[in-house]
């Protein structure tokens, strides 16, 4: 995942582009709050991990969800979708609510399902399953090589 990852900050930095750098301690804190309070629900360590190291992601079409920009200390370089926001948004339908959205593309949501403890990408608008993932880094790298393409 991180190679992949240097190769879209690469391909981004060739177009006058920056990726954010990752969230900060009390910027993970106040929104790992937030996402209790608001949505009710447990973010996974891995999707934590991930915003360490880089808070949010647009590129090509495809879209990794970062803490909304509300609770960050400090201006991103890219703009950011938000998780909070785009996770009220999804949970209109009621099956929907099962699963913690990442992440999208114009054609696919990528997301966990806490109960399963897995990752899926599922068909957007749908919600068939299109492919399952053992783990965040590996739905990750799938993202970023679709991006690459």
């Amino acid at each position: 995942m991180r190679k992949k990852l240097k190769q879209v900050i690469h391909e981004m930095a060739l177009y006058g582009e920056e990726t954010n750098g990752g969230a900060g301690k009390r910027e993970l804190a106040k929104f790992k709050e937030k996402v209790v309070n608001e949505l009710n629900i447990d973010l996974p360590q891995a999707y934590i991990k991930l915003l360490k190291v880089i808070n949010g992601l647009e590129f090509n079409g495809f879209i990794i969800y970062g803490i909304d920009e509300e609770l960050l200390e400090k201006t991103p370089k890219q703009s950011i979708n938000g998780f909070i926001e785009l996770n009220k948004t999804w949970y209109e339908g009621e099956w929907q609510k099962q699963y913690v959205f990442l992440g999208e593309s114009s054609i696919s949501w990528y997301v966990y399902d806490g109960a399963e403890q897995k990752y899926y990408e599922l068909d957007n608008p749908s919600g068939t399953v299109g492919e399952e993932f053992p783990n965040l880094e590996s739905m990750v790298e799938k993202v970023l090589t679709d991006a690459l393409m």
